[in-house]
């Protein structure tokens, strides 16, 4: 009989080395019935035994599974690190275009164009090629025009659960509202890379 703290190894050792959430599925077809793991329960105890011992990350659940995530304390250090790292980068036309994938999908390109003003071509295929957006049908309007909606490397890359995870758009303006000079620096870091 397997005790629980091989159990417990298990499961850190393959959220460790996973670079997608770990879902209970994947490992019951990786490990076989004969182990029985209850992953949400493993990841709690492992969660307080991070806490217990200050540990600067934890497990959190998003998309669908479980990943380790750095704690808030030391974001700003991290988002500094990967800046100089080569992390996944997005233009502000690739933000804009995914945010508006993300709050009406599915969407077919001529709607997202009528909203940005702009022809979205260029930026819906560095979408699809990061794999944050996906192709979702075609739509029943004239020409039959592609739909796209987020992917799960969408939820993975912003850490969320699902998209009704997503602040609500009155939150946005609230958040909008209350930091504007943060929003400034940031832009201001934008520009001069």
């Amino acid at each position: 009989m397997e005790t629980e703290s091989y159990h417990l190894a298990i499961v850190e050792a393959l959220l460790i080395a996973s670079e997608l959430p770990v879902t209970q599925e994947r490992i019951d077809d990786t490990i076989g019935e004969e182990f029985r793991i209850n992953l949400p329960e493993l990841v709690e105890k492992l969660n307080q035994i991070y806490t217990e011992s200050r540990r600067s990350f934890f497990i959190m659940e998003v998309a669908g599974g479980y990943q380790i995530v750095t704690r808030k304390s030391y974001e700003e250090l991290v988002r500094r690190y990967l800046n100089r790292s080569g992390r996944m980068r997005l233009s502000n036309a690739a933000l804009e275009a995914l945010a508006i994938i993300a709050y009406r999908q599915p969407i077919a390109r001529p709607d997202i164009d009528q909203i940005r003003g702009v022809n979205s071509d260029g930026v819906l295929s560095t979408l699809l090629e990061k794999e944050l957006i996906m192709v979702a049908g075609r739509a029943d309007s004239p020409g039959r025009p592609l739909l796209y909606k987020t992917s799960q490397e969408f939820l993975r890359y912003f850490g969320l659960n699902s998209t009704a995870d997503l602040p609500r758009l009155k939150e946005l303006e609230e958040m909008l509202a209350q930091k504007p000079q943060t929003i400034q620096e940031a832009e201001k870091e934008n520009a001069s890379e």
